[in-house]
């Protein structure tokens, strides 16, 4: 299953935020794939593509960066398959 997480924080974590990342890499833990990770520009916000059928290990990544950063975590589809689900509701229309 597909997961975009997106992350903001606040200025006055910056520096530990940074620290963190540059000691870990920022992986997540096992049993997730990274697809791919974006930072926005100027900002300490910016969100991943994971892949993983772990949600208890989706949950910990979450936690253990919860005390610097707010984070969602969405499920995504891909456009085949969004494709598929529109034209299976347009077909029951």
């Amino acid at each position: 299953m597909l997961f975009i997480v997106n992350w903001t924080a606040l200025p006055s974590v910056n520096r530990s935020a940074a620290e963190r990342f540059l000691q870990t890499g920022g992986a997540p833990p096992e049993g997730i794939k990274m697809i791919g990770r974006w930072h926005g520009i100027g900002s300490i916000r910016g969100f991943a593509v994971c892949e993983t059928d772990d949600i208890e290990a989706m949950a910990r990544w979450a936690h253990e960066w919860a005390d610097i950063f707010s984070m969602d975590v969405l499920p995504a589809v891909t456009d085949e398959q969004a494709g598929k689900m529109l034209m299976e509701f347009a077909q029951r229309q």
